[in-house]
C-alpha cells in the first residue's frame, strides 16, 4: 500500500512540473482559440496530465535492481482472460468480483477508462479514437515491459500480457461511453466564433499576465543555467569555473534582455501577449515610454532580482507592489501604467482608441 501511495505522489509531482513548464503555452493557446481562460478546463487537462503520468508510474515503477531482475514470462493466449473469469465465477459465484484475477480484470479496464473520457472531453473525438489510442498506449506499455525498458535490462522483468491489451482498450471504449454524459458544447478544444471578440480587462487578468512572465522567465533562467552548466561540464572546464556563478549570472541577464528586447519592439511583456493586453497611448515618446513599461514590471522585478544582498528583499516588495498597483489602479494598468502614463486595453480592441468596445459605451477621450 506503501508503494502504491509513492507511486501515486510520483505521478503528481510529474505532472506538476510539465504543468508548469506548459502553463504559459496552454494559457496563450486558450486565449487564441476561446478568447479566454477557463479555470475548470485548465482542472482537466491538468487532470490528464497527472493521468498519464500515472499510467507510466503504475505500470513500469519501480524499476528493480538489474542484479536481481528475474526475468518475466510472456502471454499472448487472447482466451487466457475468459478463463481467469470463468474460474473467478466458479470459485466466488456473485461475490466473484472481489476474487484477485477477476479484480485484476476490472482493475486494467478501470485503468484506461479516463483515457477514452479524455480523449472525447478534451480531443472531441469518439469511440473509434479511443479505441486506437487505447491500444496504442497499452500497447507501447507493454512493449516497453517486454523489451526490458528498450534495453535498459537484458530482460522482461514484468509480463507481457495480450490480456492487458484487451482489458485497457476495452476501458478506453468504456470511458468514451460514459463522457457523452458531458453535454456536446463542452467537448472537445474548437476554435470559438468569438475567439477574437475583446474582453473586459480584469484584475485577475492582468494578474494573470504577470504570472505567465514570472513563470516564463523563471523557467528560461532554470534552461540557462542548466545549459551552461552542462556545457562547462562537457568543455572540461576547471571546478572553480564550475561552481554555479557563470551559469547564475547568465541565468539571470538573458530572461532581462530577452524580455528589453521584446518590450522595446511590441510594447508589451511575453505576459501581455499570452493574455492579450496592449499598453497604448500616453505623452511620452514610444521608446521612452516602453522603456518605462519595462522598468515598471517584469524587468524592474529582474532586474533587483539579479543584484545580490538585501535587493532580492527589495525585489519581494516590488513584486507585492506591483500586484496590489495591479488590483488597484485604473483599468488595473498597474505601475507600467503609471511611470508609462499609458492605458491598458484589450490587443484584440480597434486600433482607434476612441471606439466602443461591443456592447460597452465610448471611452472619454483623451
Amino acid at each position: 500500500m506503501e508503494e502504491q501511495v509513492v507511486l501515486g505522489v510520483l505521478a503528481i509531482t510529474l505532472g506538476v512540473v510539465v504543468g508548469v513548464l506548459l502553463f504559459v503555452p496552454f494559457v496563450a493557446l486558450s486565449y487564441r482559440r476561446r478568447g479566454g481562460f477557463g479555470f475548470g478546463r485548465f482542472v482537466l487537462w491538468g487532470s490528464a496530465l497527472v493521468y498519464v503520468m500515472a499510467v507510466w508510474t503504475y505500470t513500469l515503477l519501480p524499476l528493480p535492481d538489474p542484479d536481481a531482475i528475474r526475468c518475466a514470462g510472456v502471454n499472448i493466449d487472447v482466451t487466457a482472460i475468459a478463463d481467469e473469469i470463468r474460474g473467478a465465477v466458479a470459485r466466488r459465484g456473485s461475490a466473484a468480483a472481489g476474487d484477485p484475477a477477476m479484480l485484476q480484470v476490472l482493475l486494467n479496464v478501470l485503468l484506461f477508462v479516463p483515457l477514452g473520457f479524455f480523449v472525447r472531453v478534451l480531443g472531441g473525438r469518439g469511440v473509434g479514437t479511443a479505441l486506437l489510442v487505447g491500444v496504442a498506449l497499452s500497447g507501447f506499455v507493454e512493449l516497453t515491459q517486454l523489451s526490458g525498458v528498450w534495453g535498459l535490462y537484458p530482460c522482461a522483468y514484468r509480463v507481457f500480457d495480450v490480456d492487458d491489451l484487451l482489458t485497457n482498450t476495452l476501458g478506453a471504449v468504456l470511458g468514451s461511453v460514459l463522457a457523452l454524459a458531458v453535454p456536446a458544447r463542452h467537448r472537445g478544444s474548437p476554435r470559438l466564433a468569438d475567439a477574437d471578440r475583446p474582453r473586459p480587462v480584469t484584475g485577475g487578468r492582468r494578474l494573470l499576465g504577470m504570472v505567465c512572465d514570472a513563470l516564463a522567465a523563471w523557467v528560461l533562467n532554470l534552461s540557462m543555467v542548466v545549459t551552461v552548466q552542462l556545457a562547462l561540464y562537457l568543455l572540461g572546464a576547471d571546478a572553480a569555473v564550475r561552481d554555479g556563478s557563470a551559469a547564475s549570472v547568465v541565468g539571470s541577464a538573458v530572461p532581462i534582455v530577452v524580455w528589453l528586447i521584446v518590450v522595446l519592439a511590441t510594447g508589451g511583456t511575453v505576459g501581455d501577449h499570452v493574455v492579450q493586453l496592449r499598453f497604448e497611448g500616453g505623452p511620452l515618446p514610444v521608446g521612452l515610454a516602453r522603456l518605462l513599461r519595462f522598468a515598471g514590471g517584469i524587468g524592474g522585478y529582474l532586474l533587483l532580482a539579479a543584484v545580490p544582498g538585501v535587493w532580492g528583499f527589495v525585489a519581494s516588495v516590488f513584486a507585492a507592489l506591483s500586484v496590489i498597483l495591479a488590483l488597484t489602479t485604473r483599468g488595473h494598468r498597474g505601475l507600467p501604467g503609471l511611470l508609462s502614463g499609458q492605458r491598458l486595453t484589450d490587443a484584440r480592441q480597434a486600433d482607434d482608441p476612441d471606439a466602443a468596445p461591443p456592447g460597452g459605451t465610448p471611452r472619454p477621450g483623451r
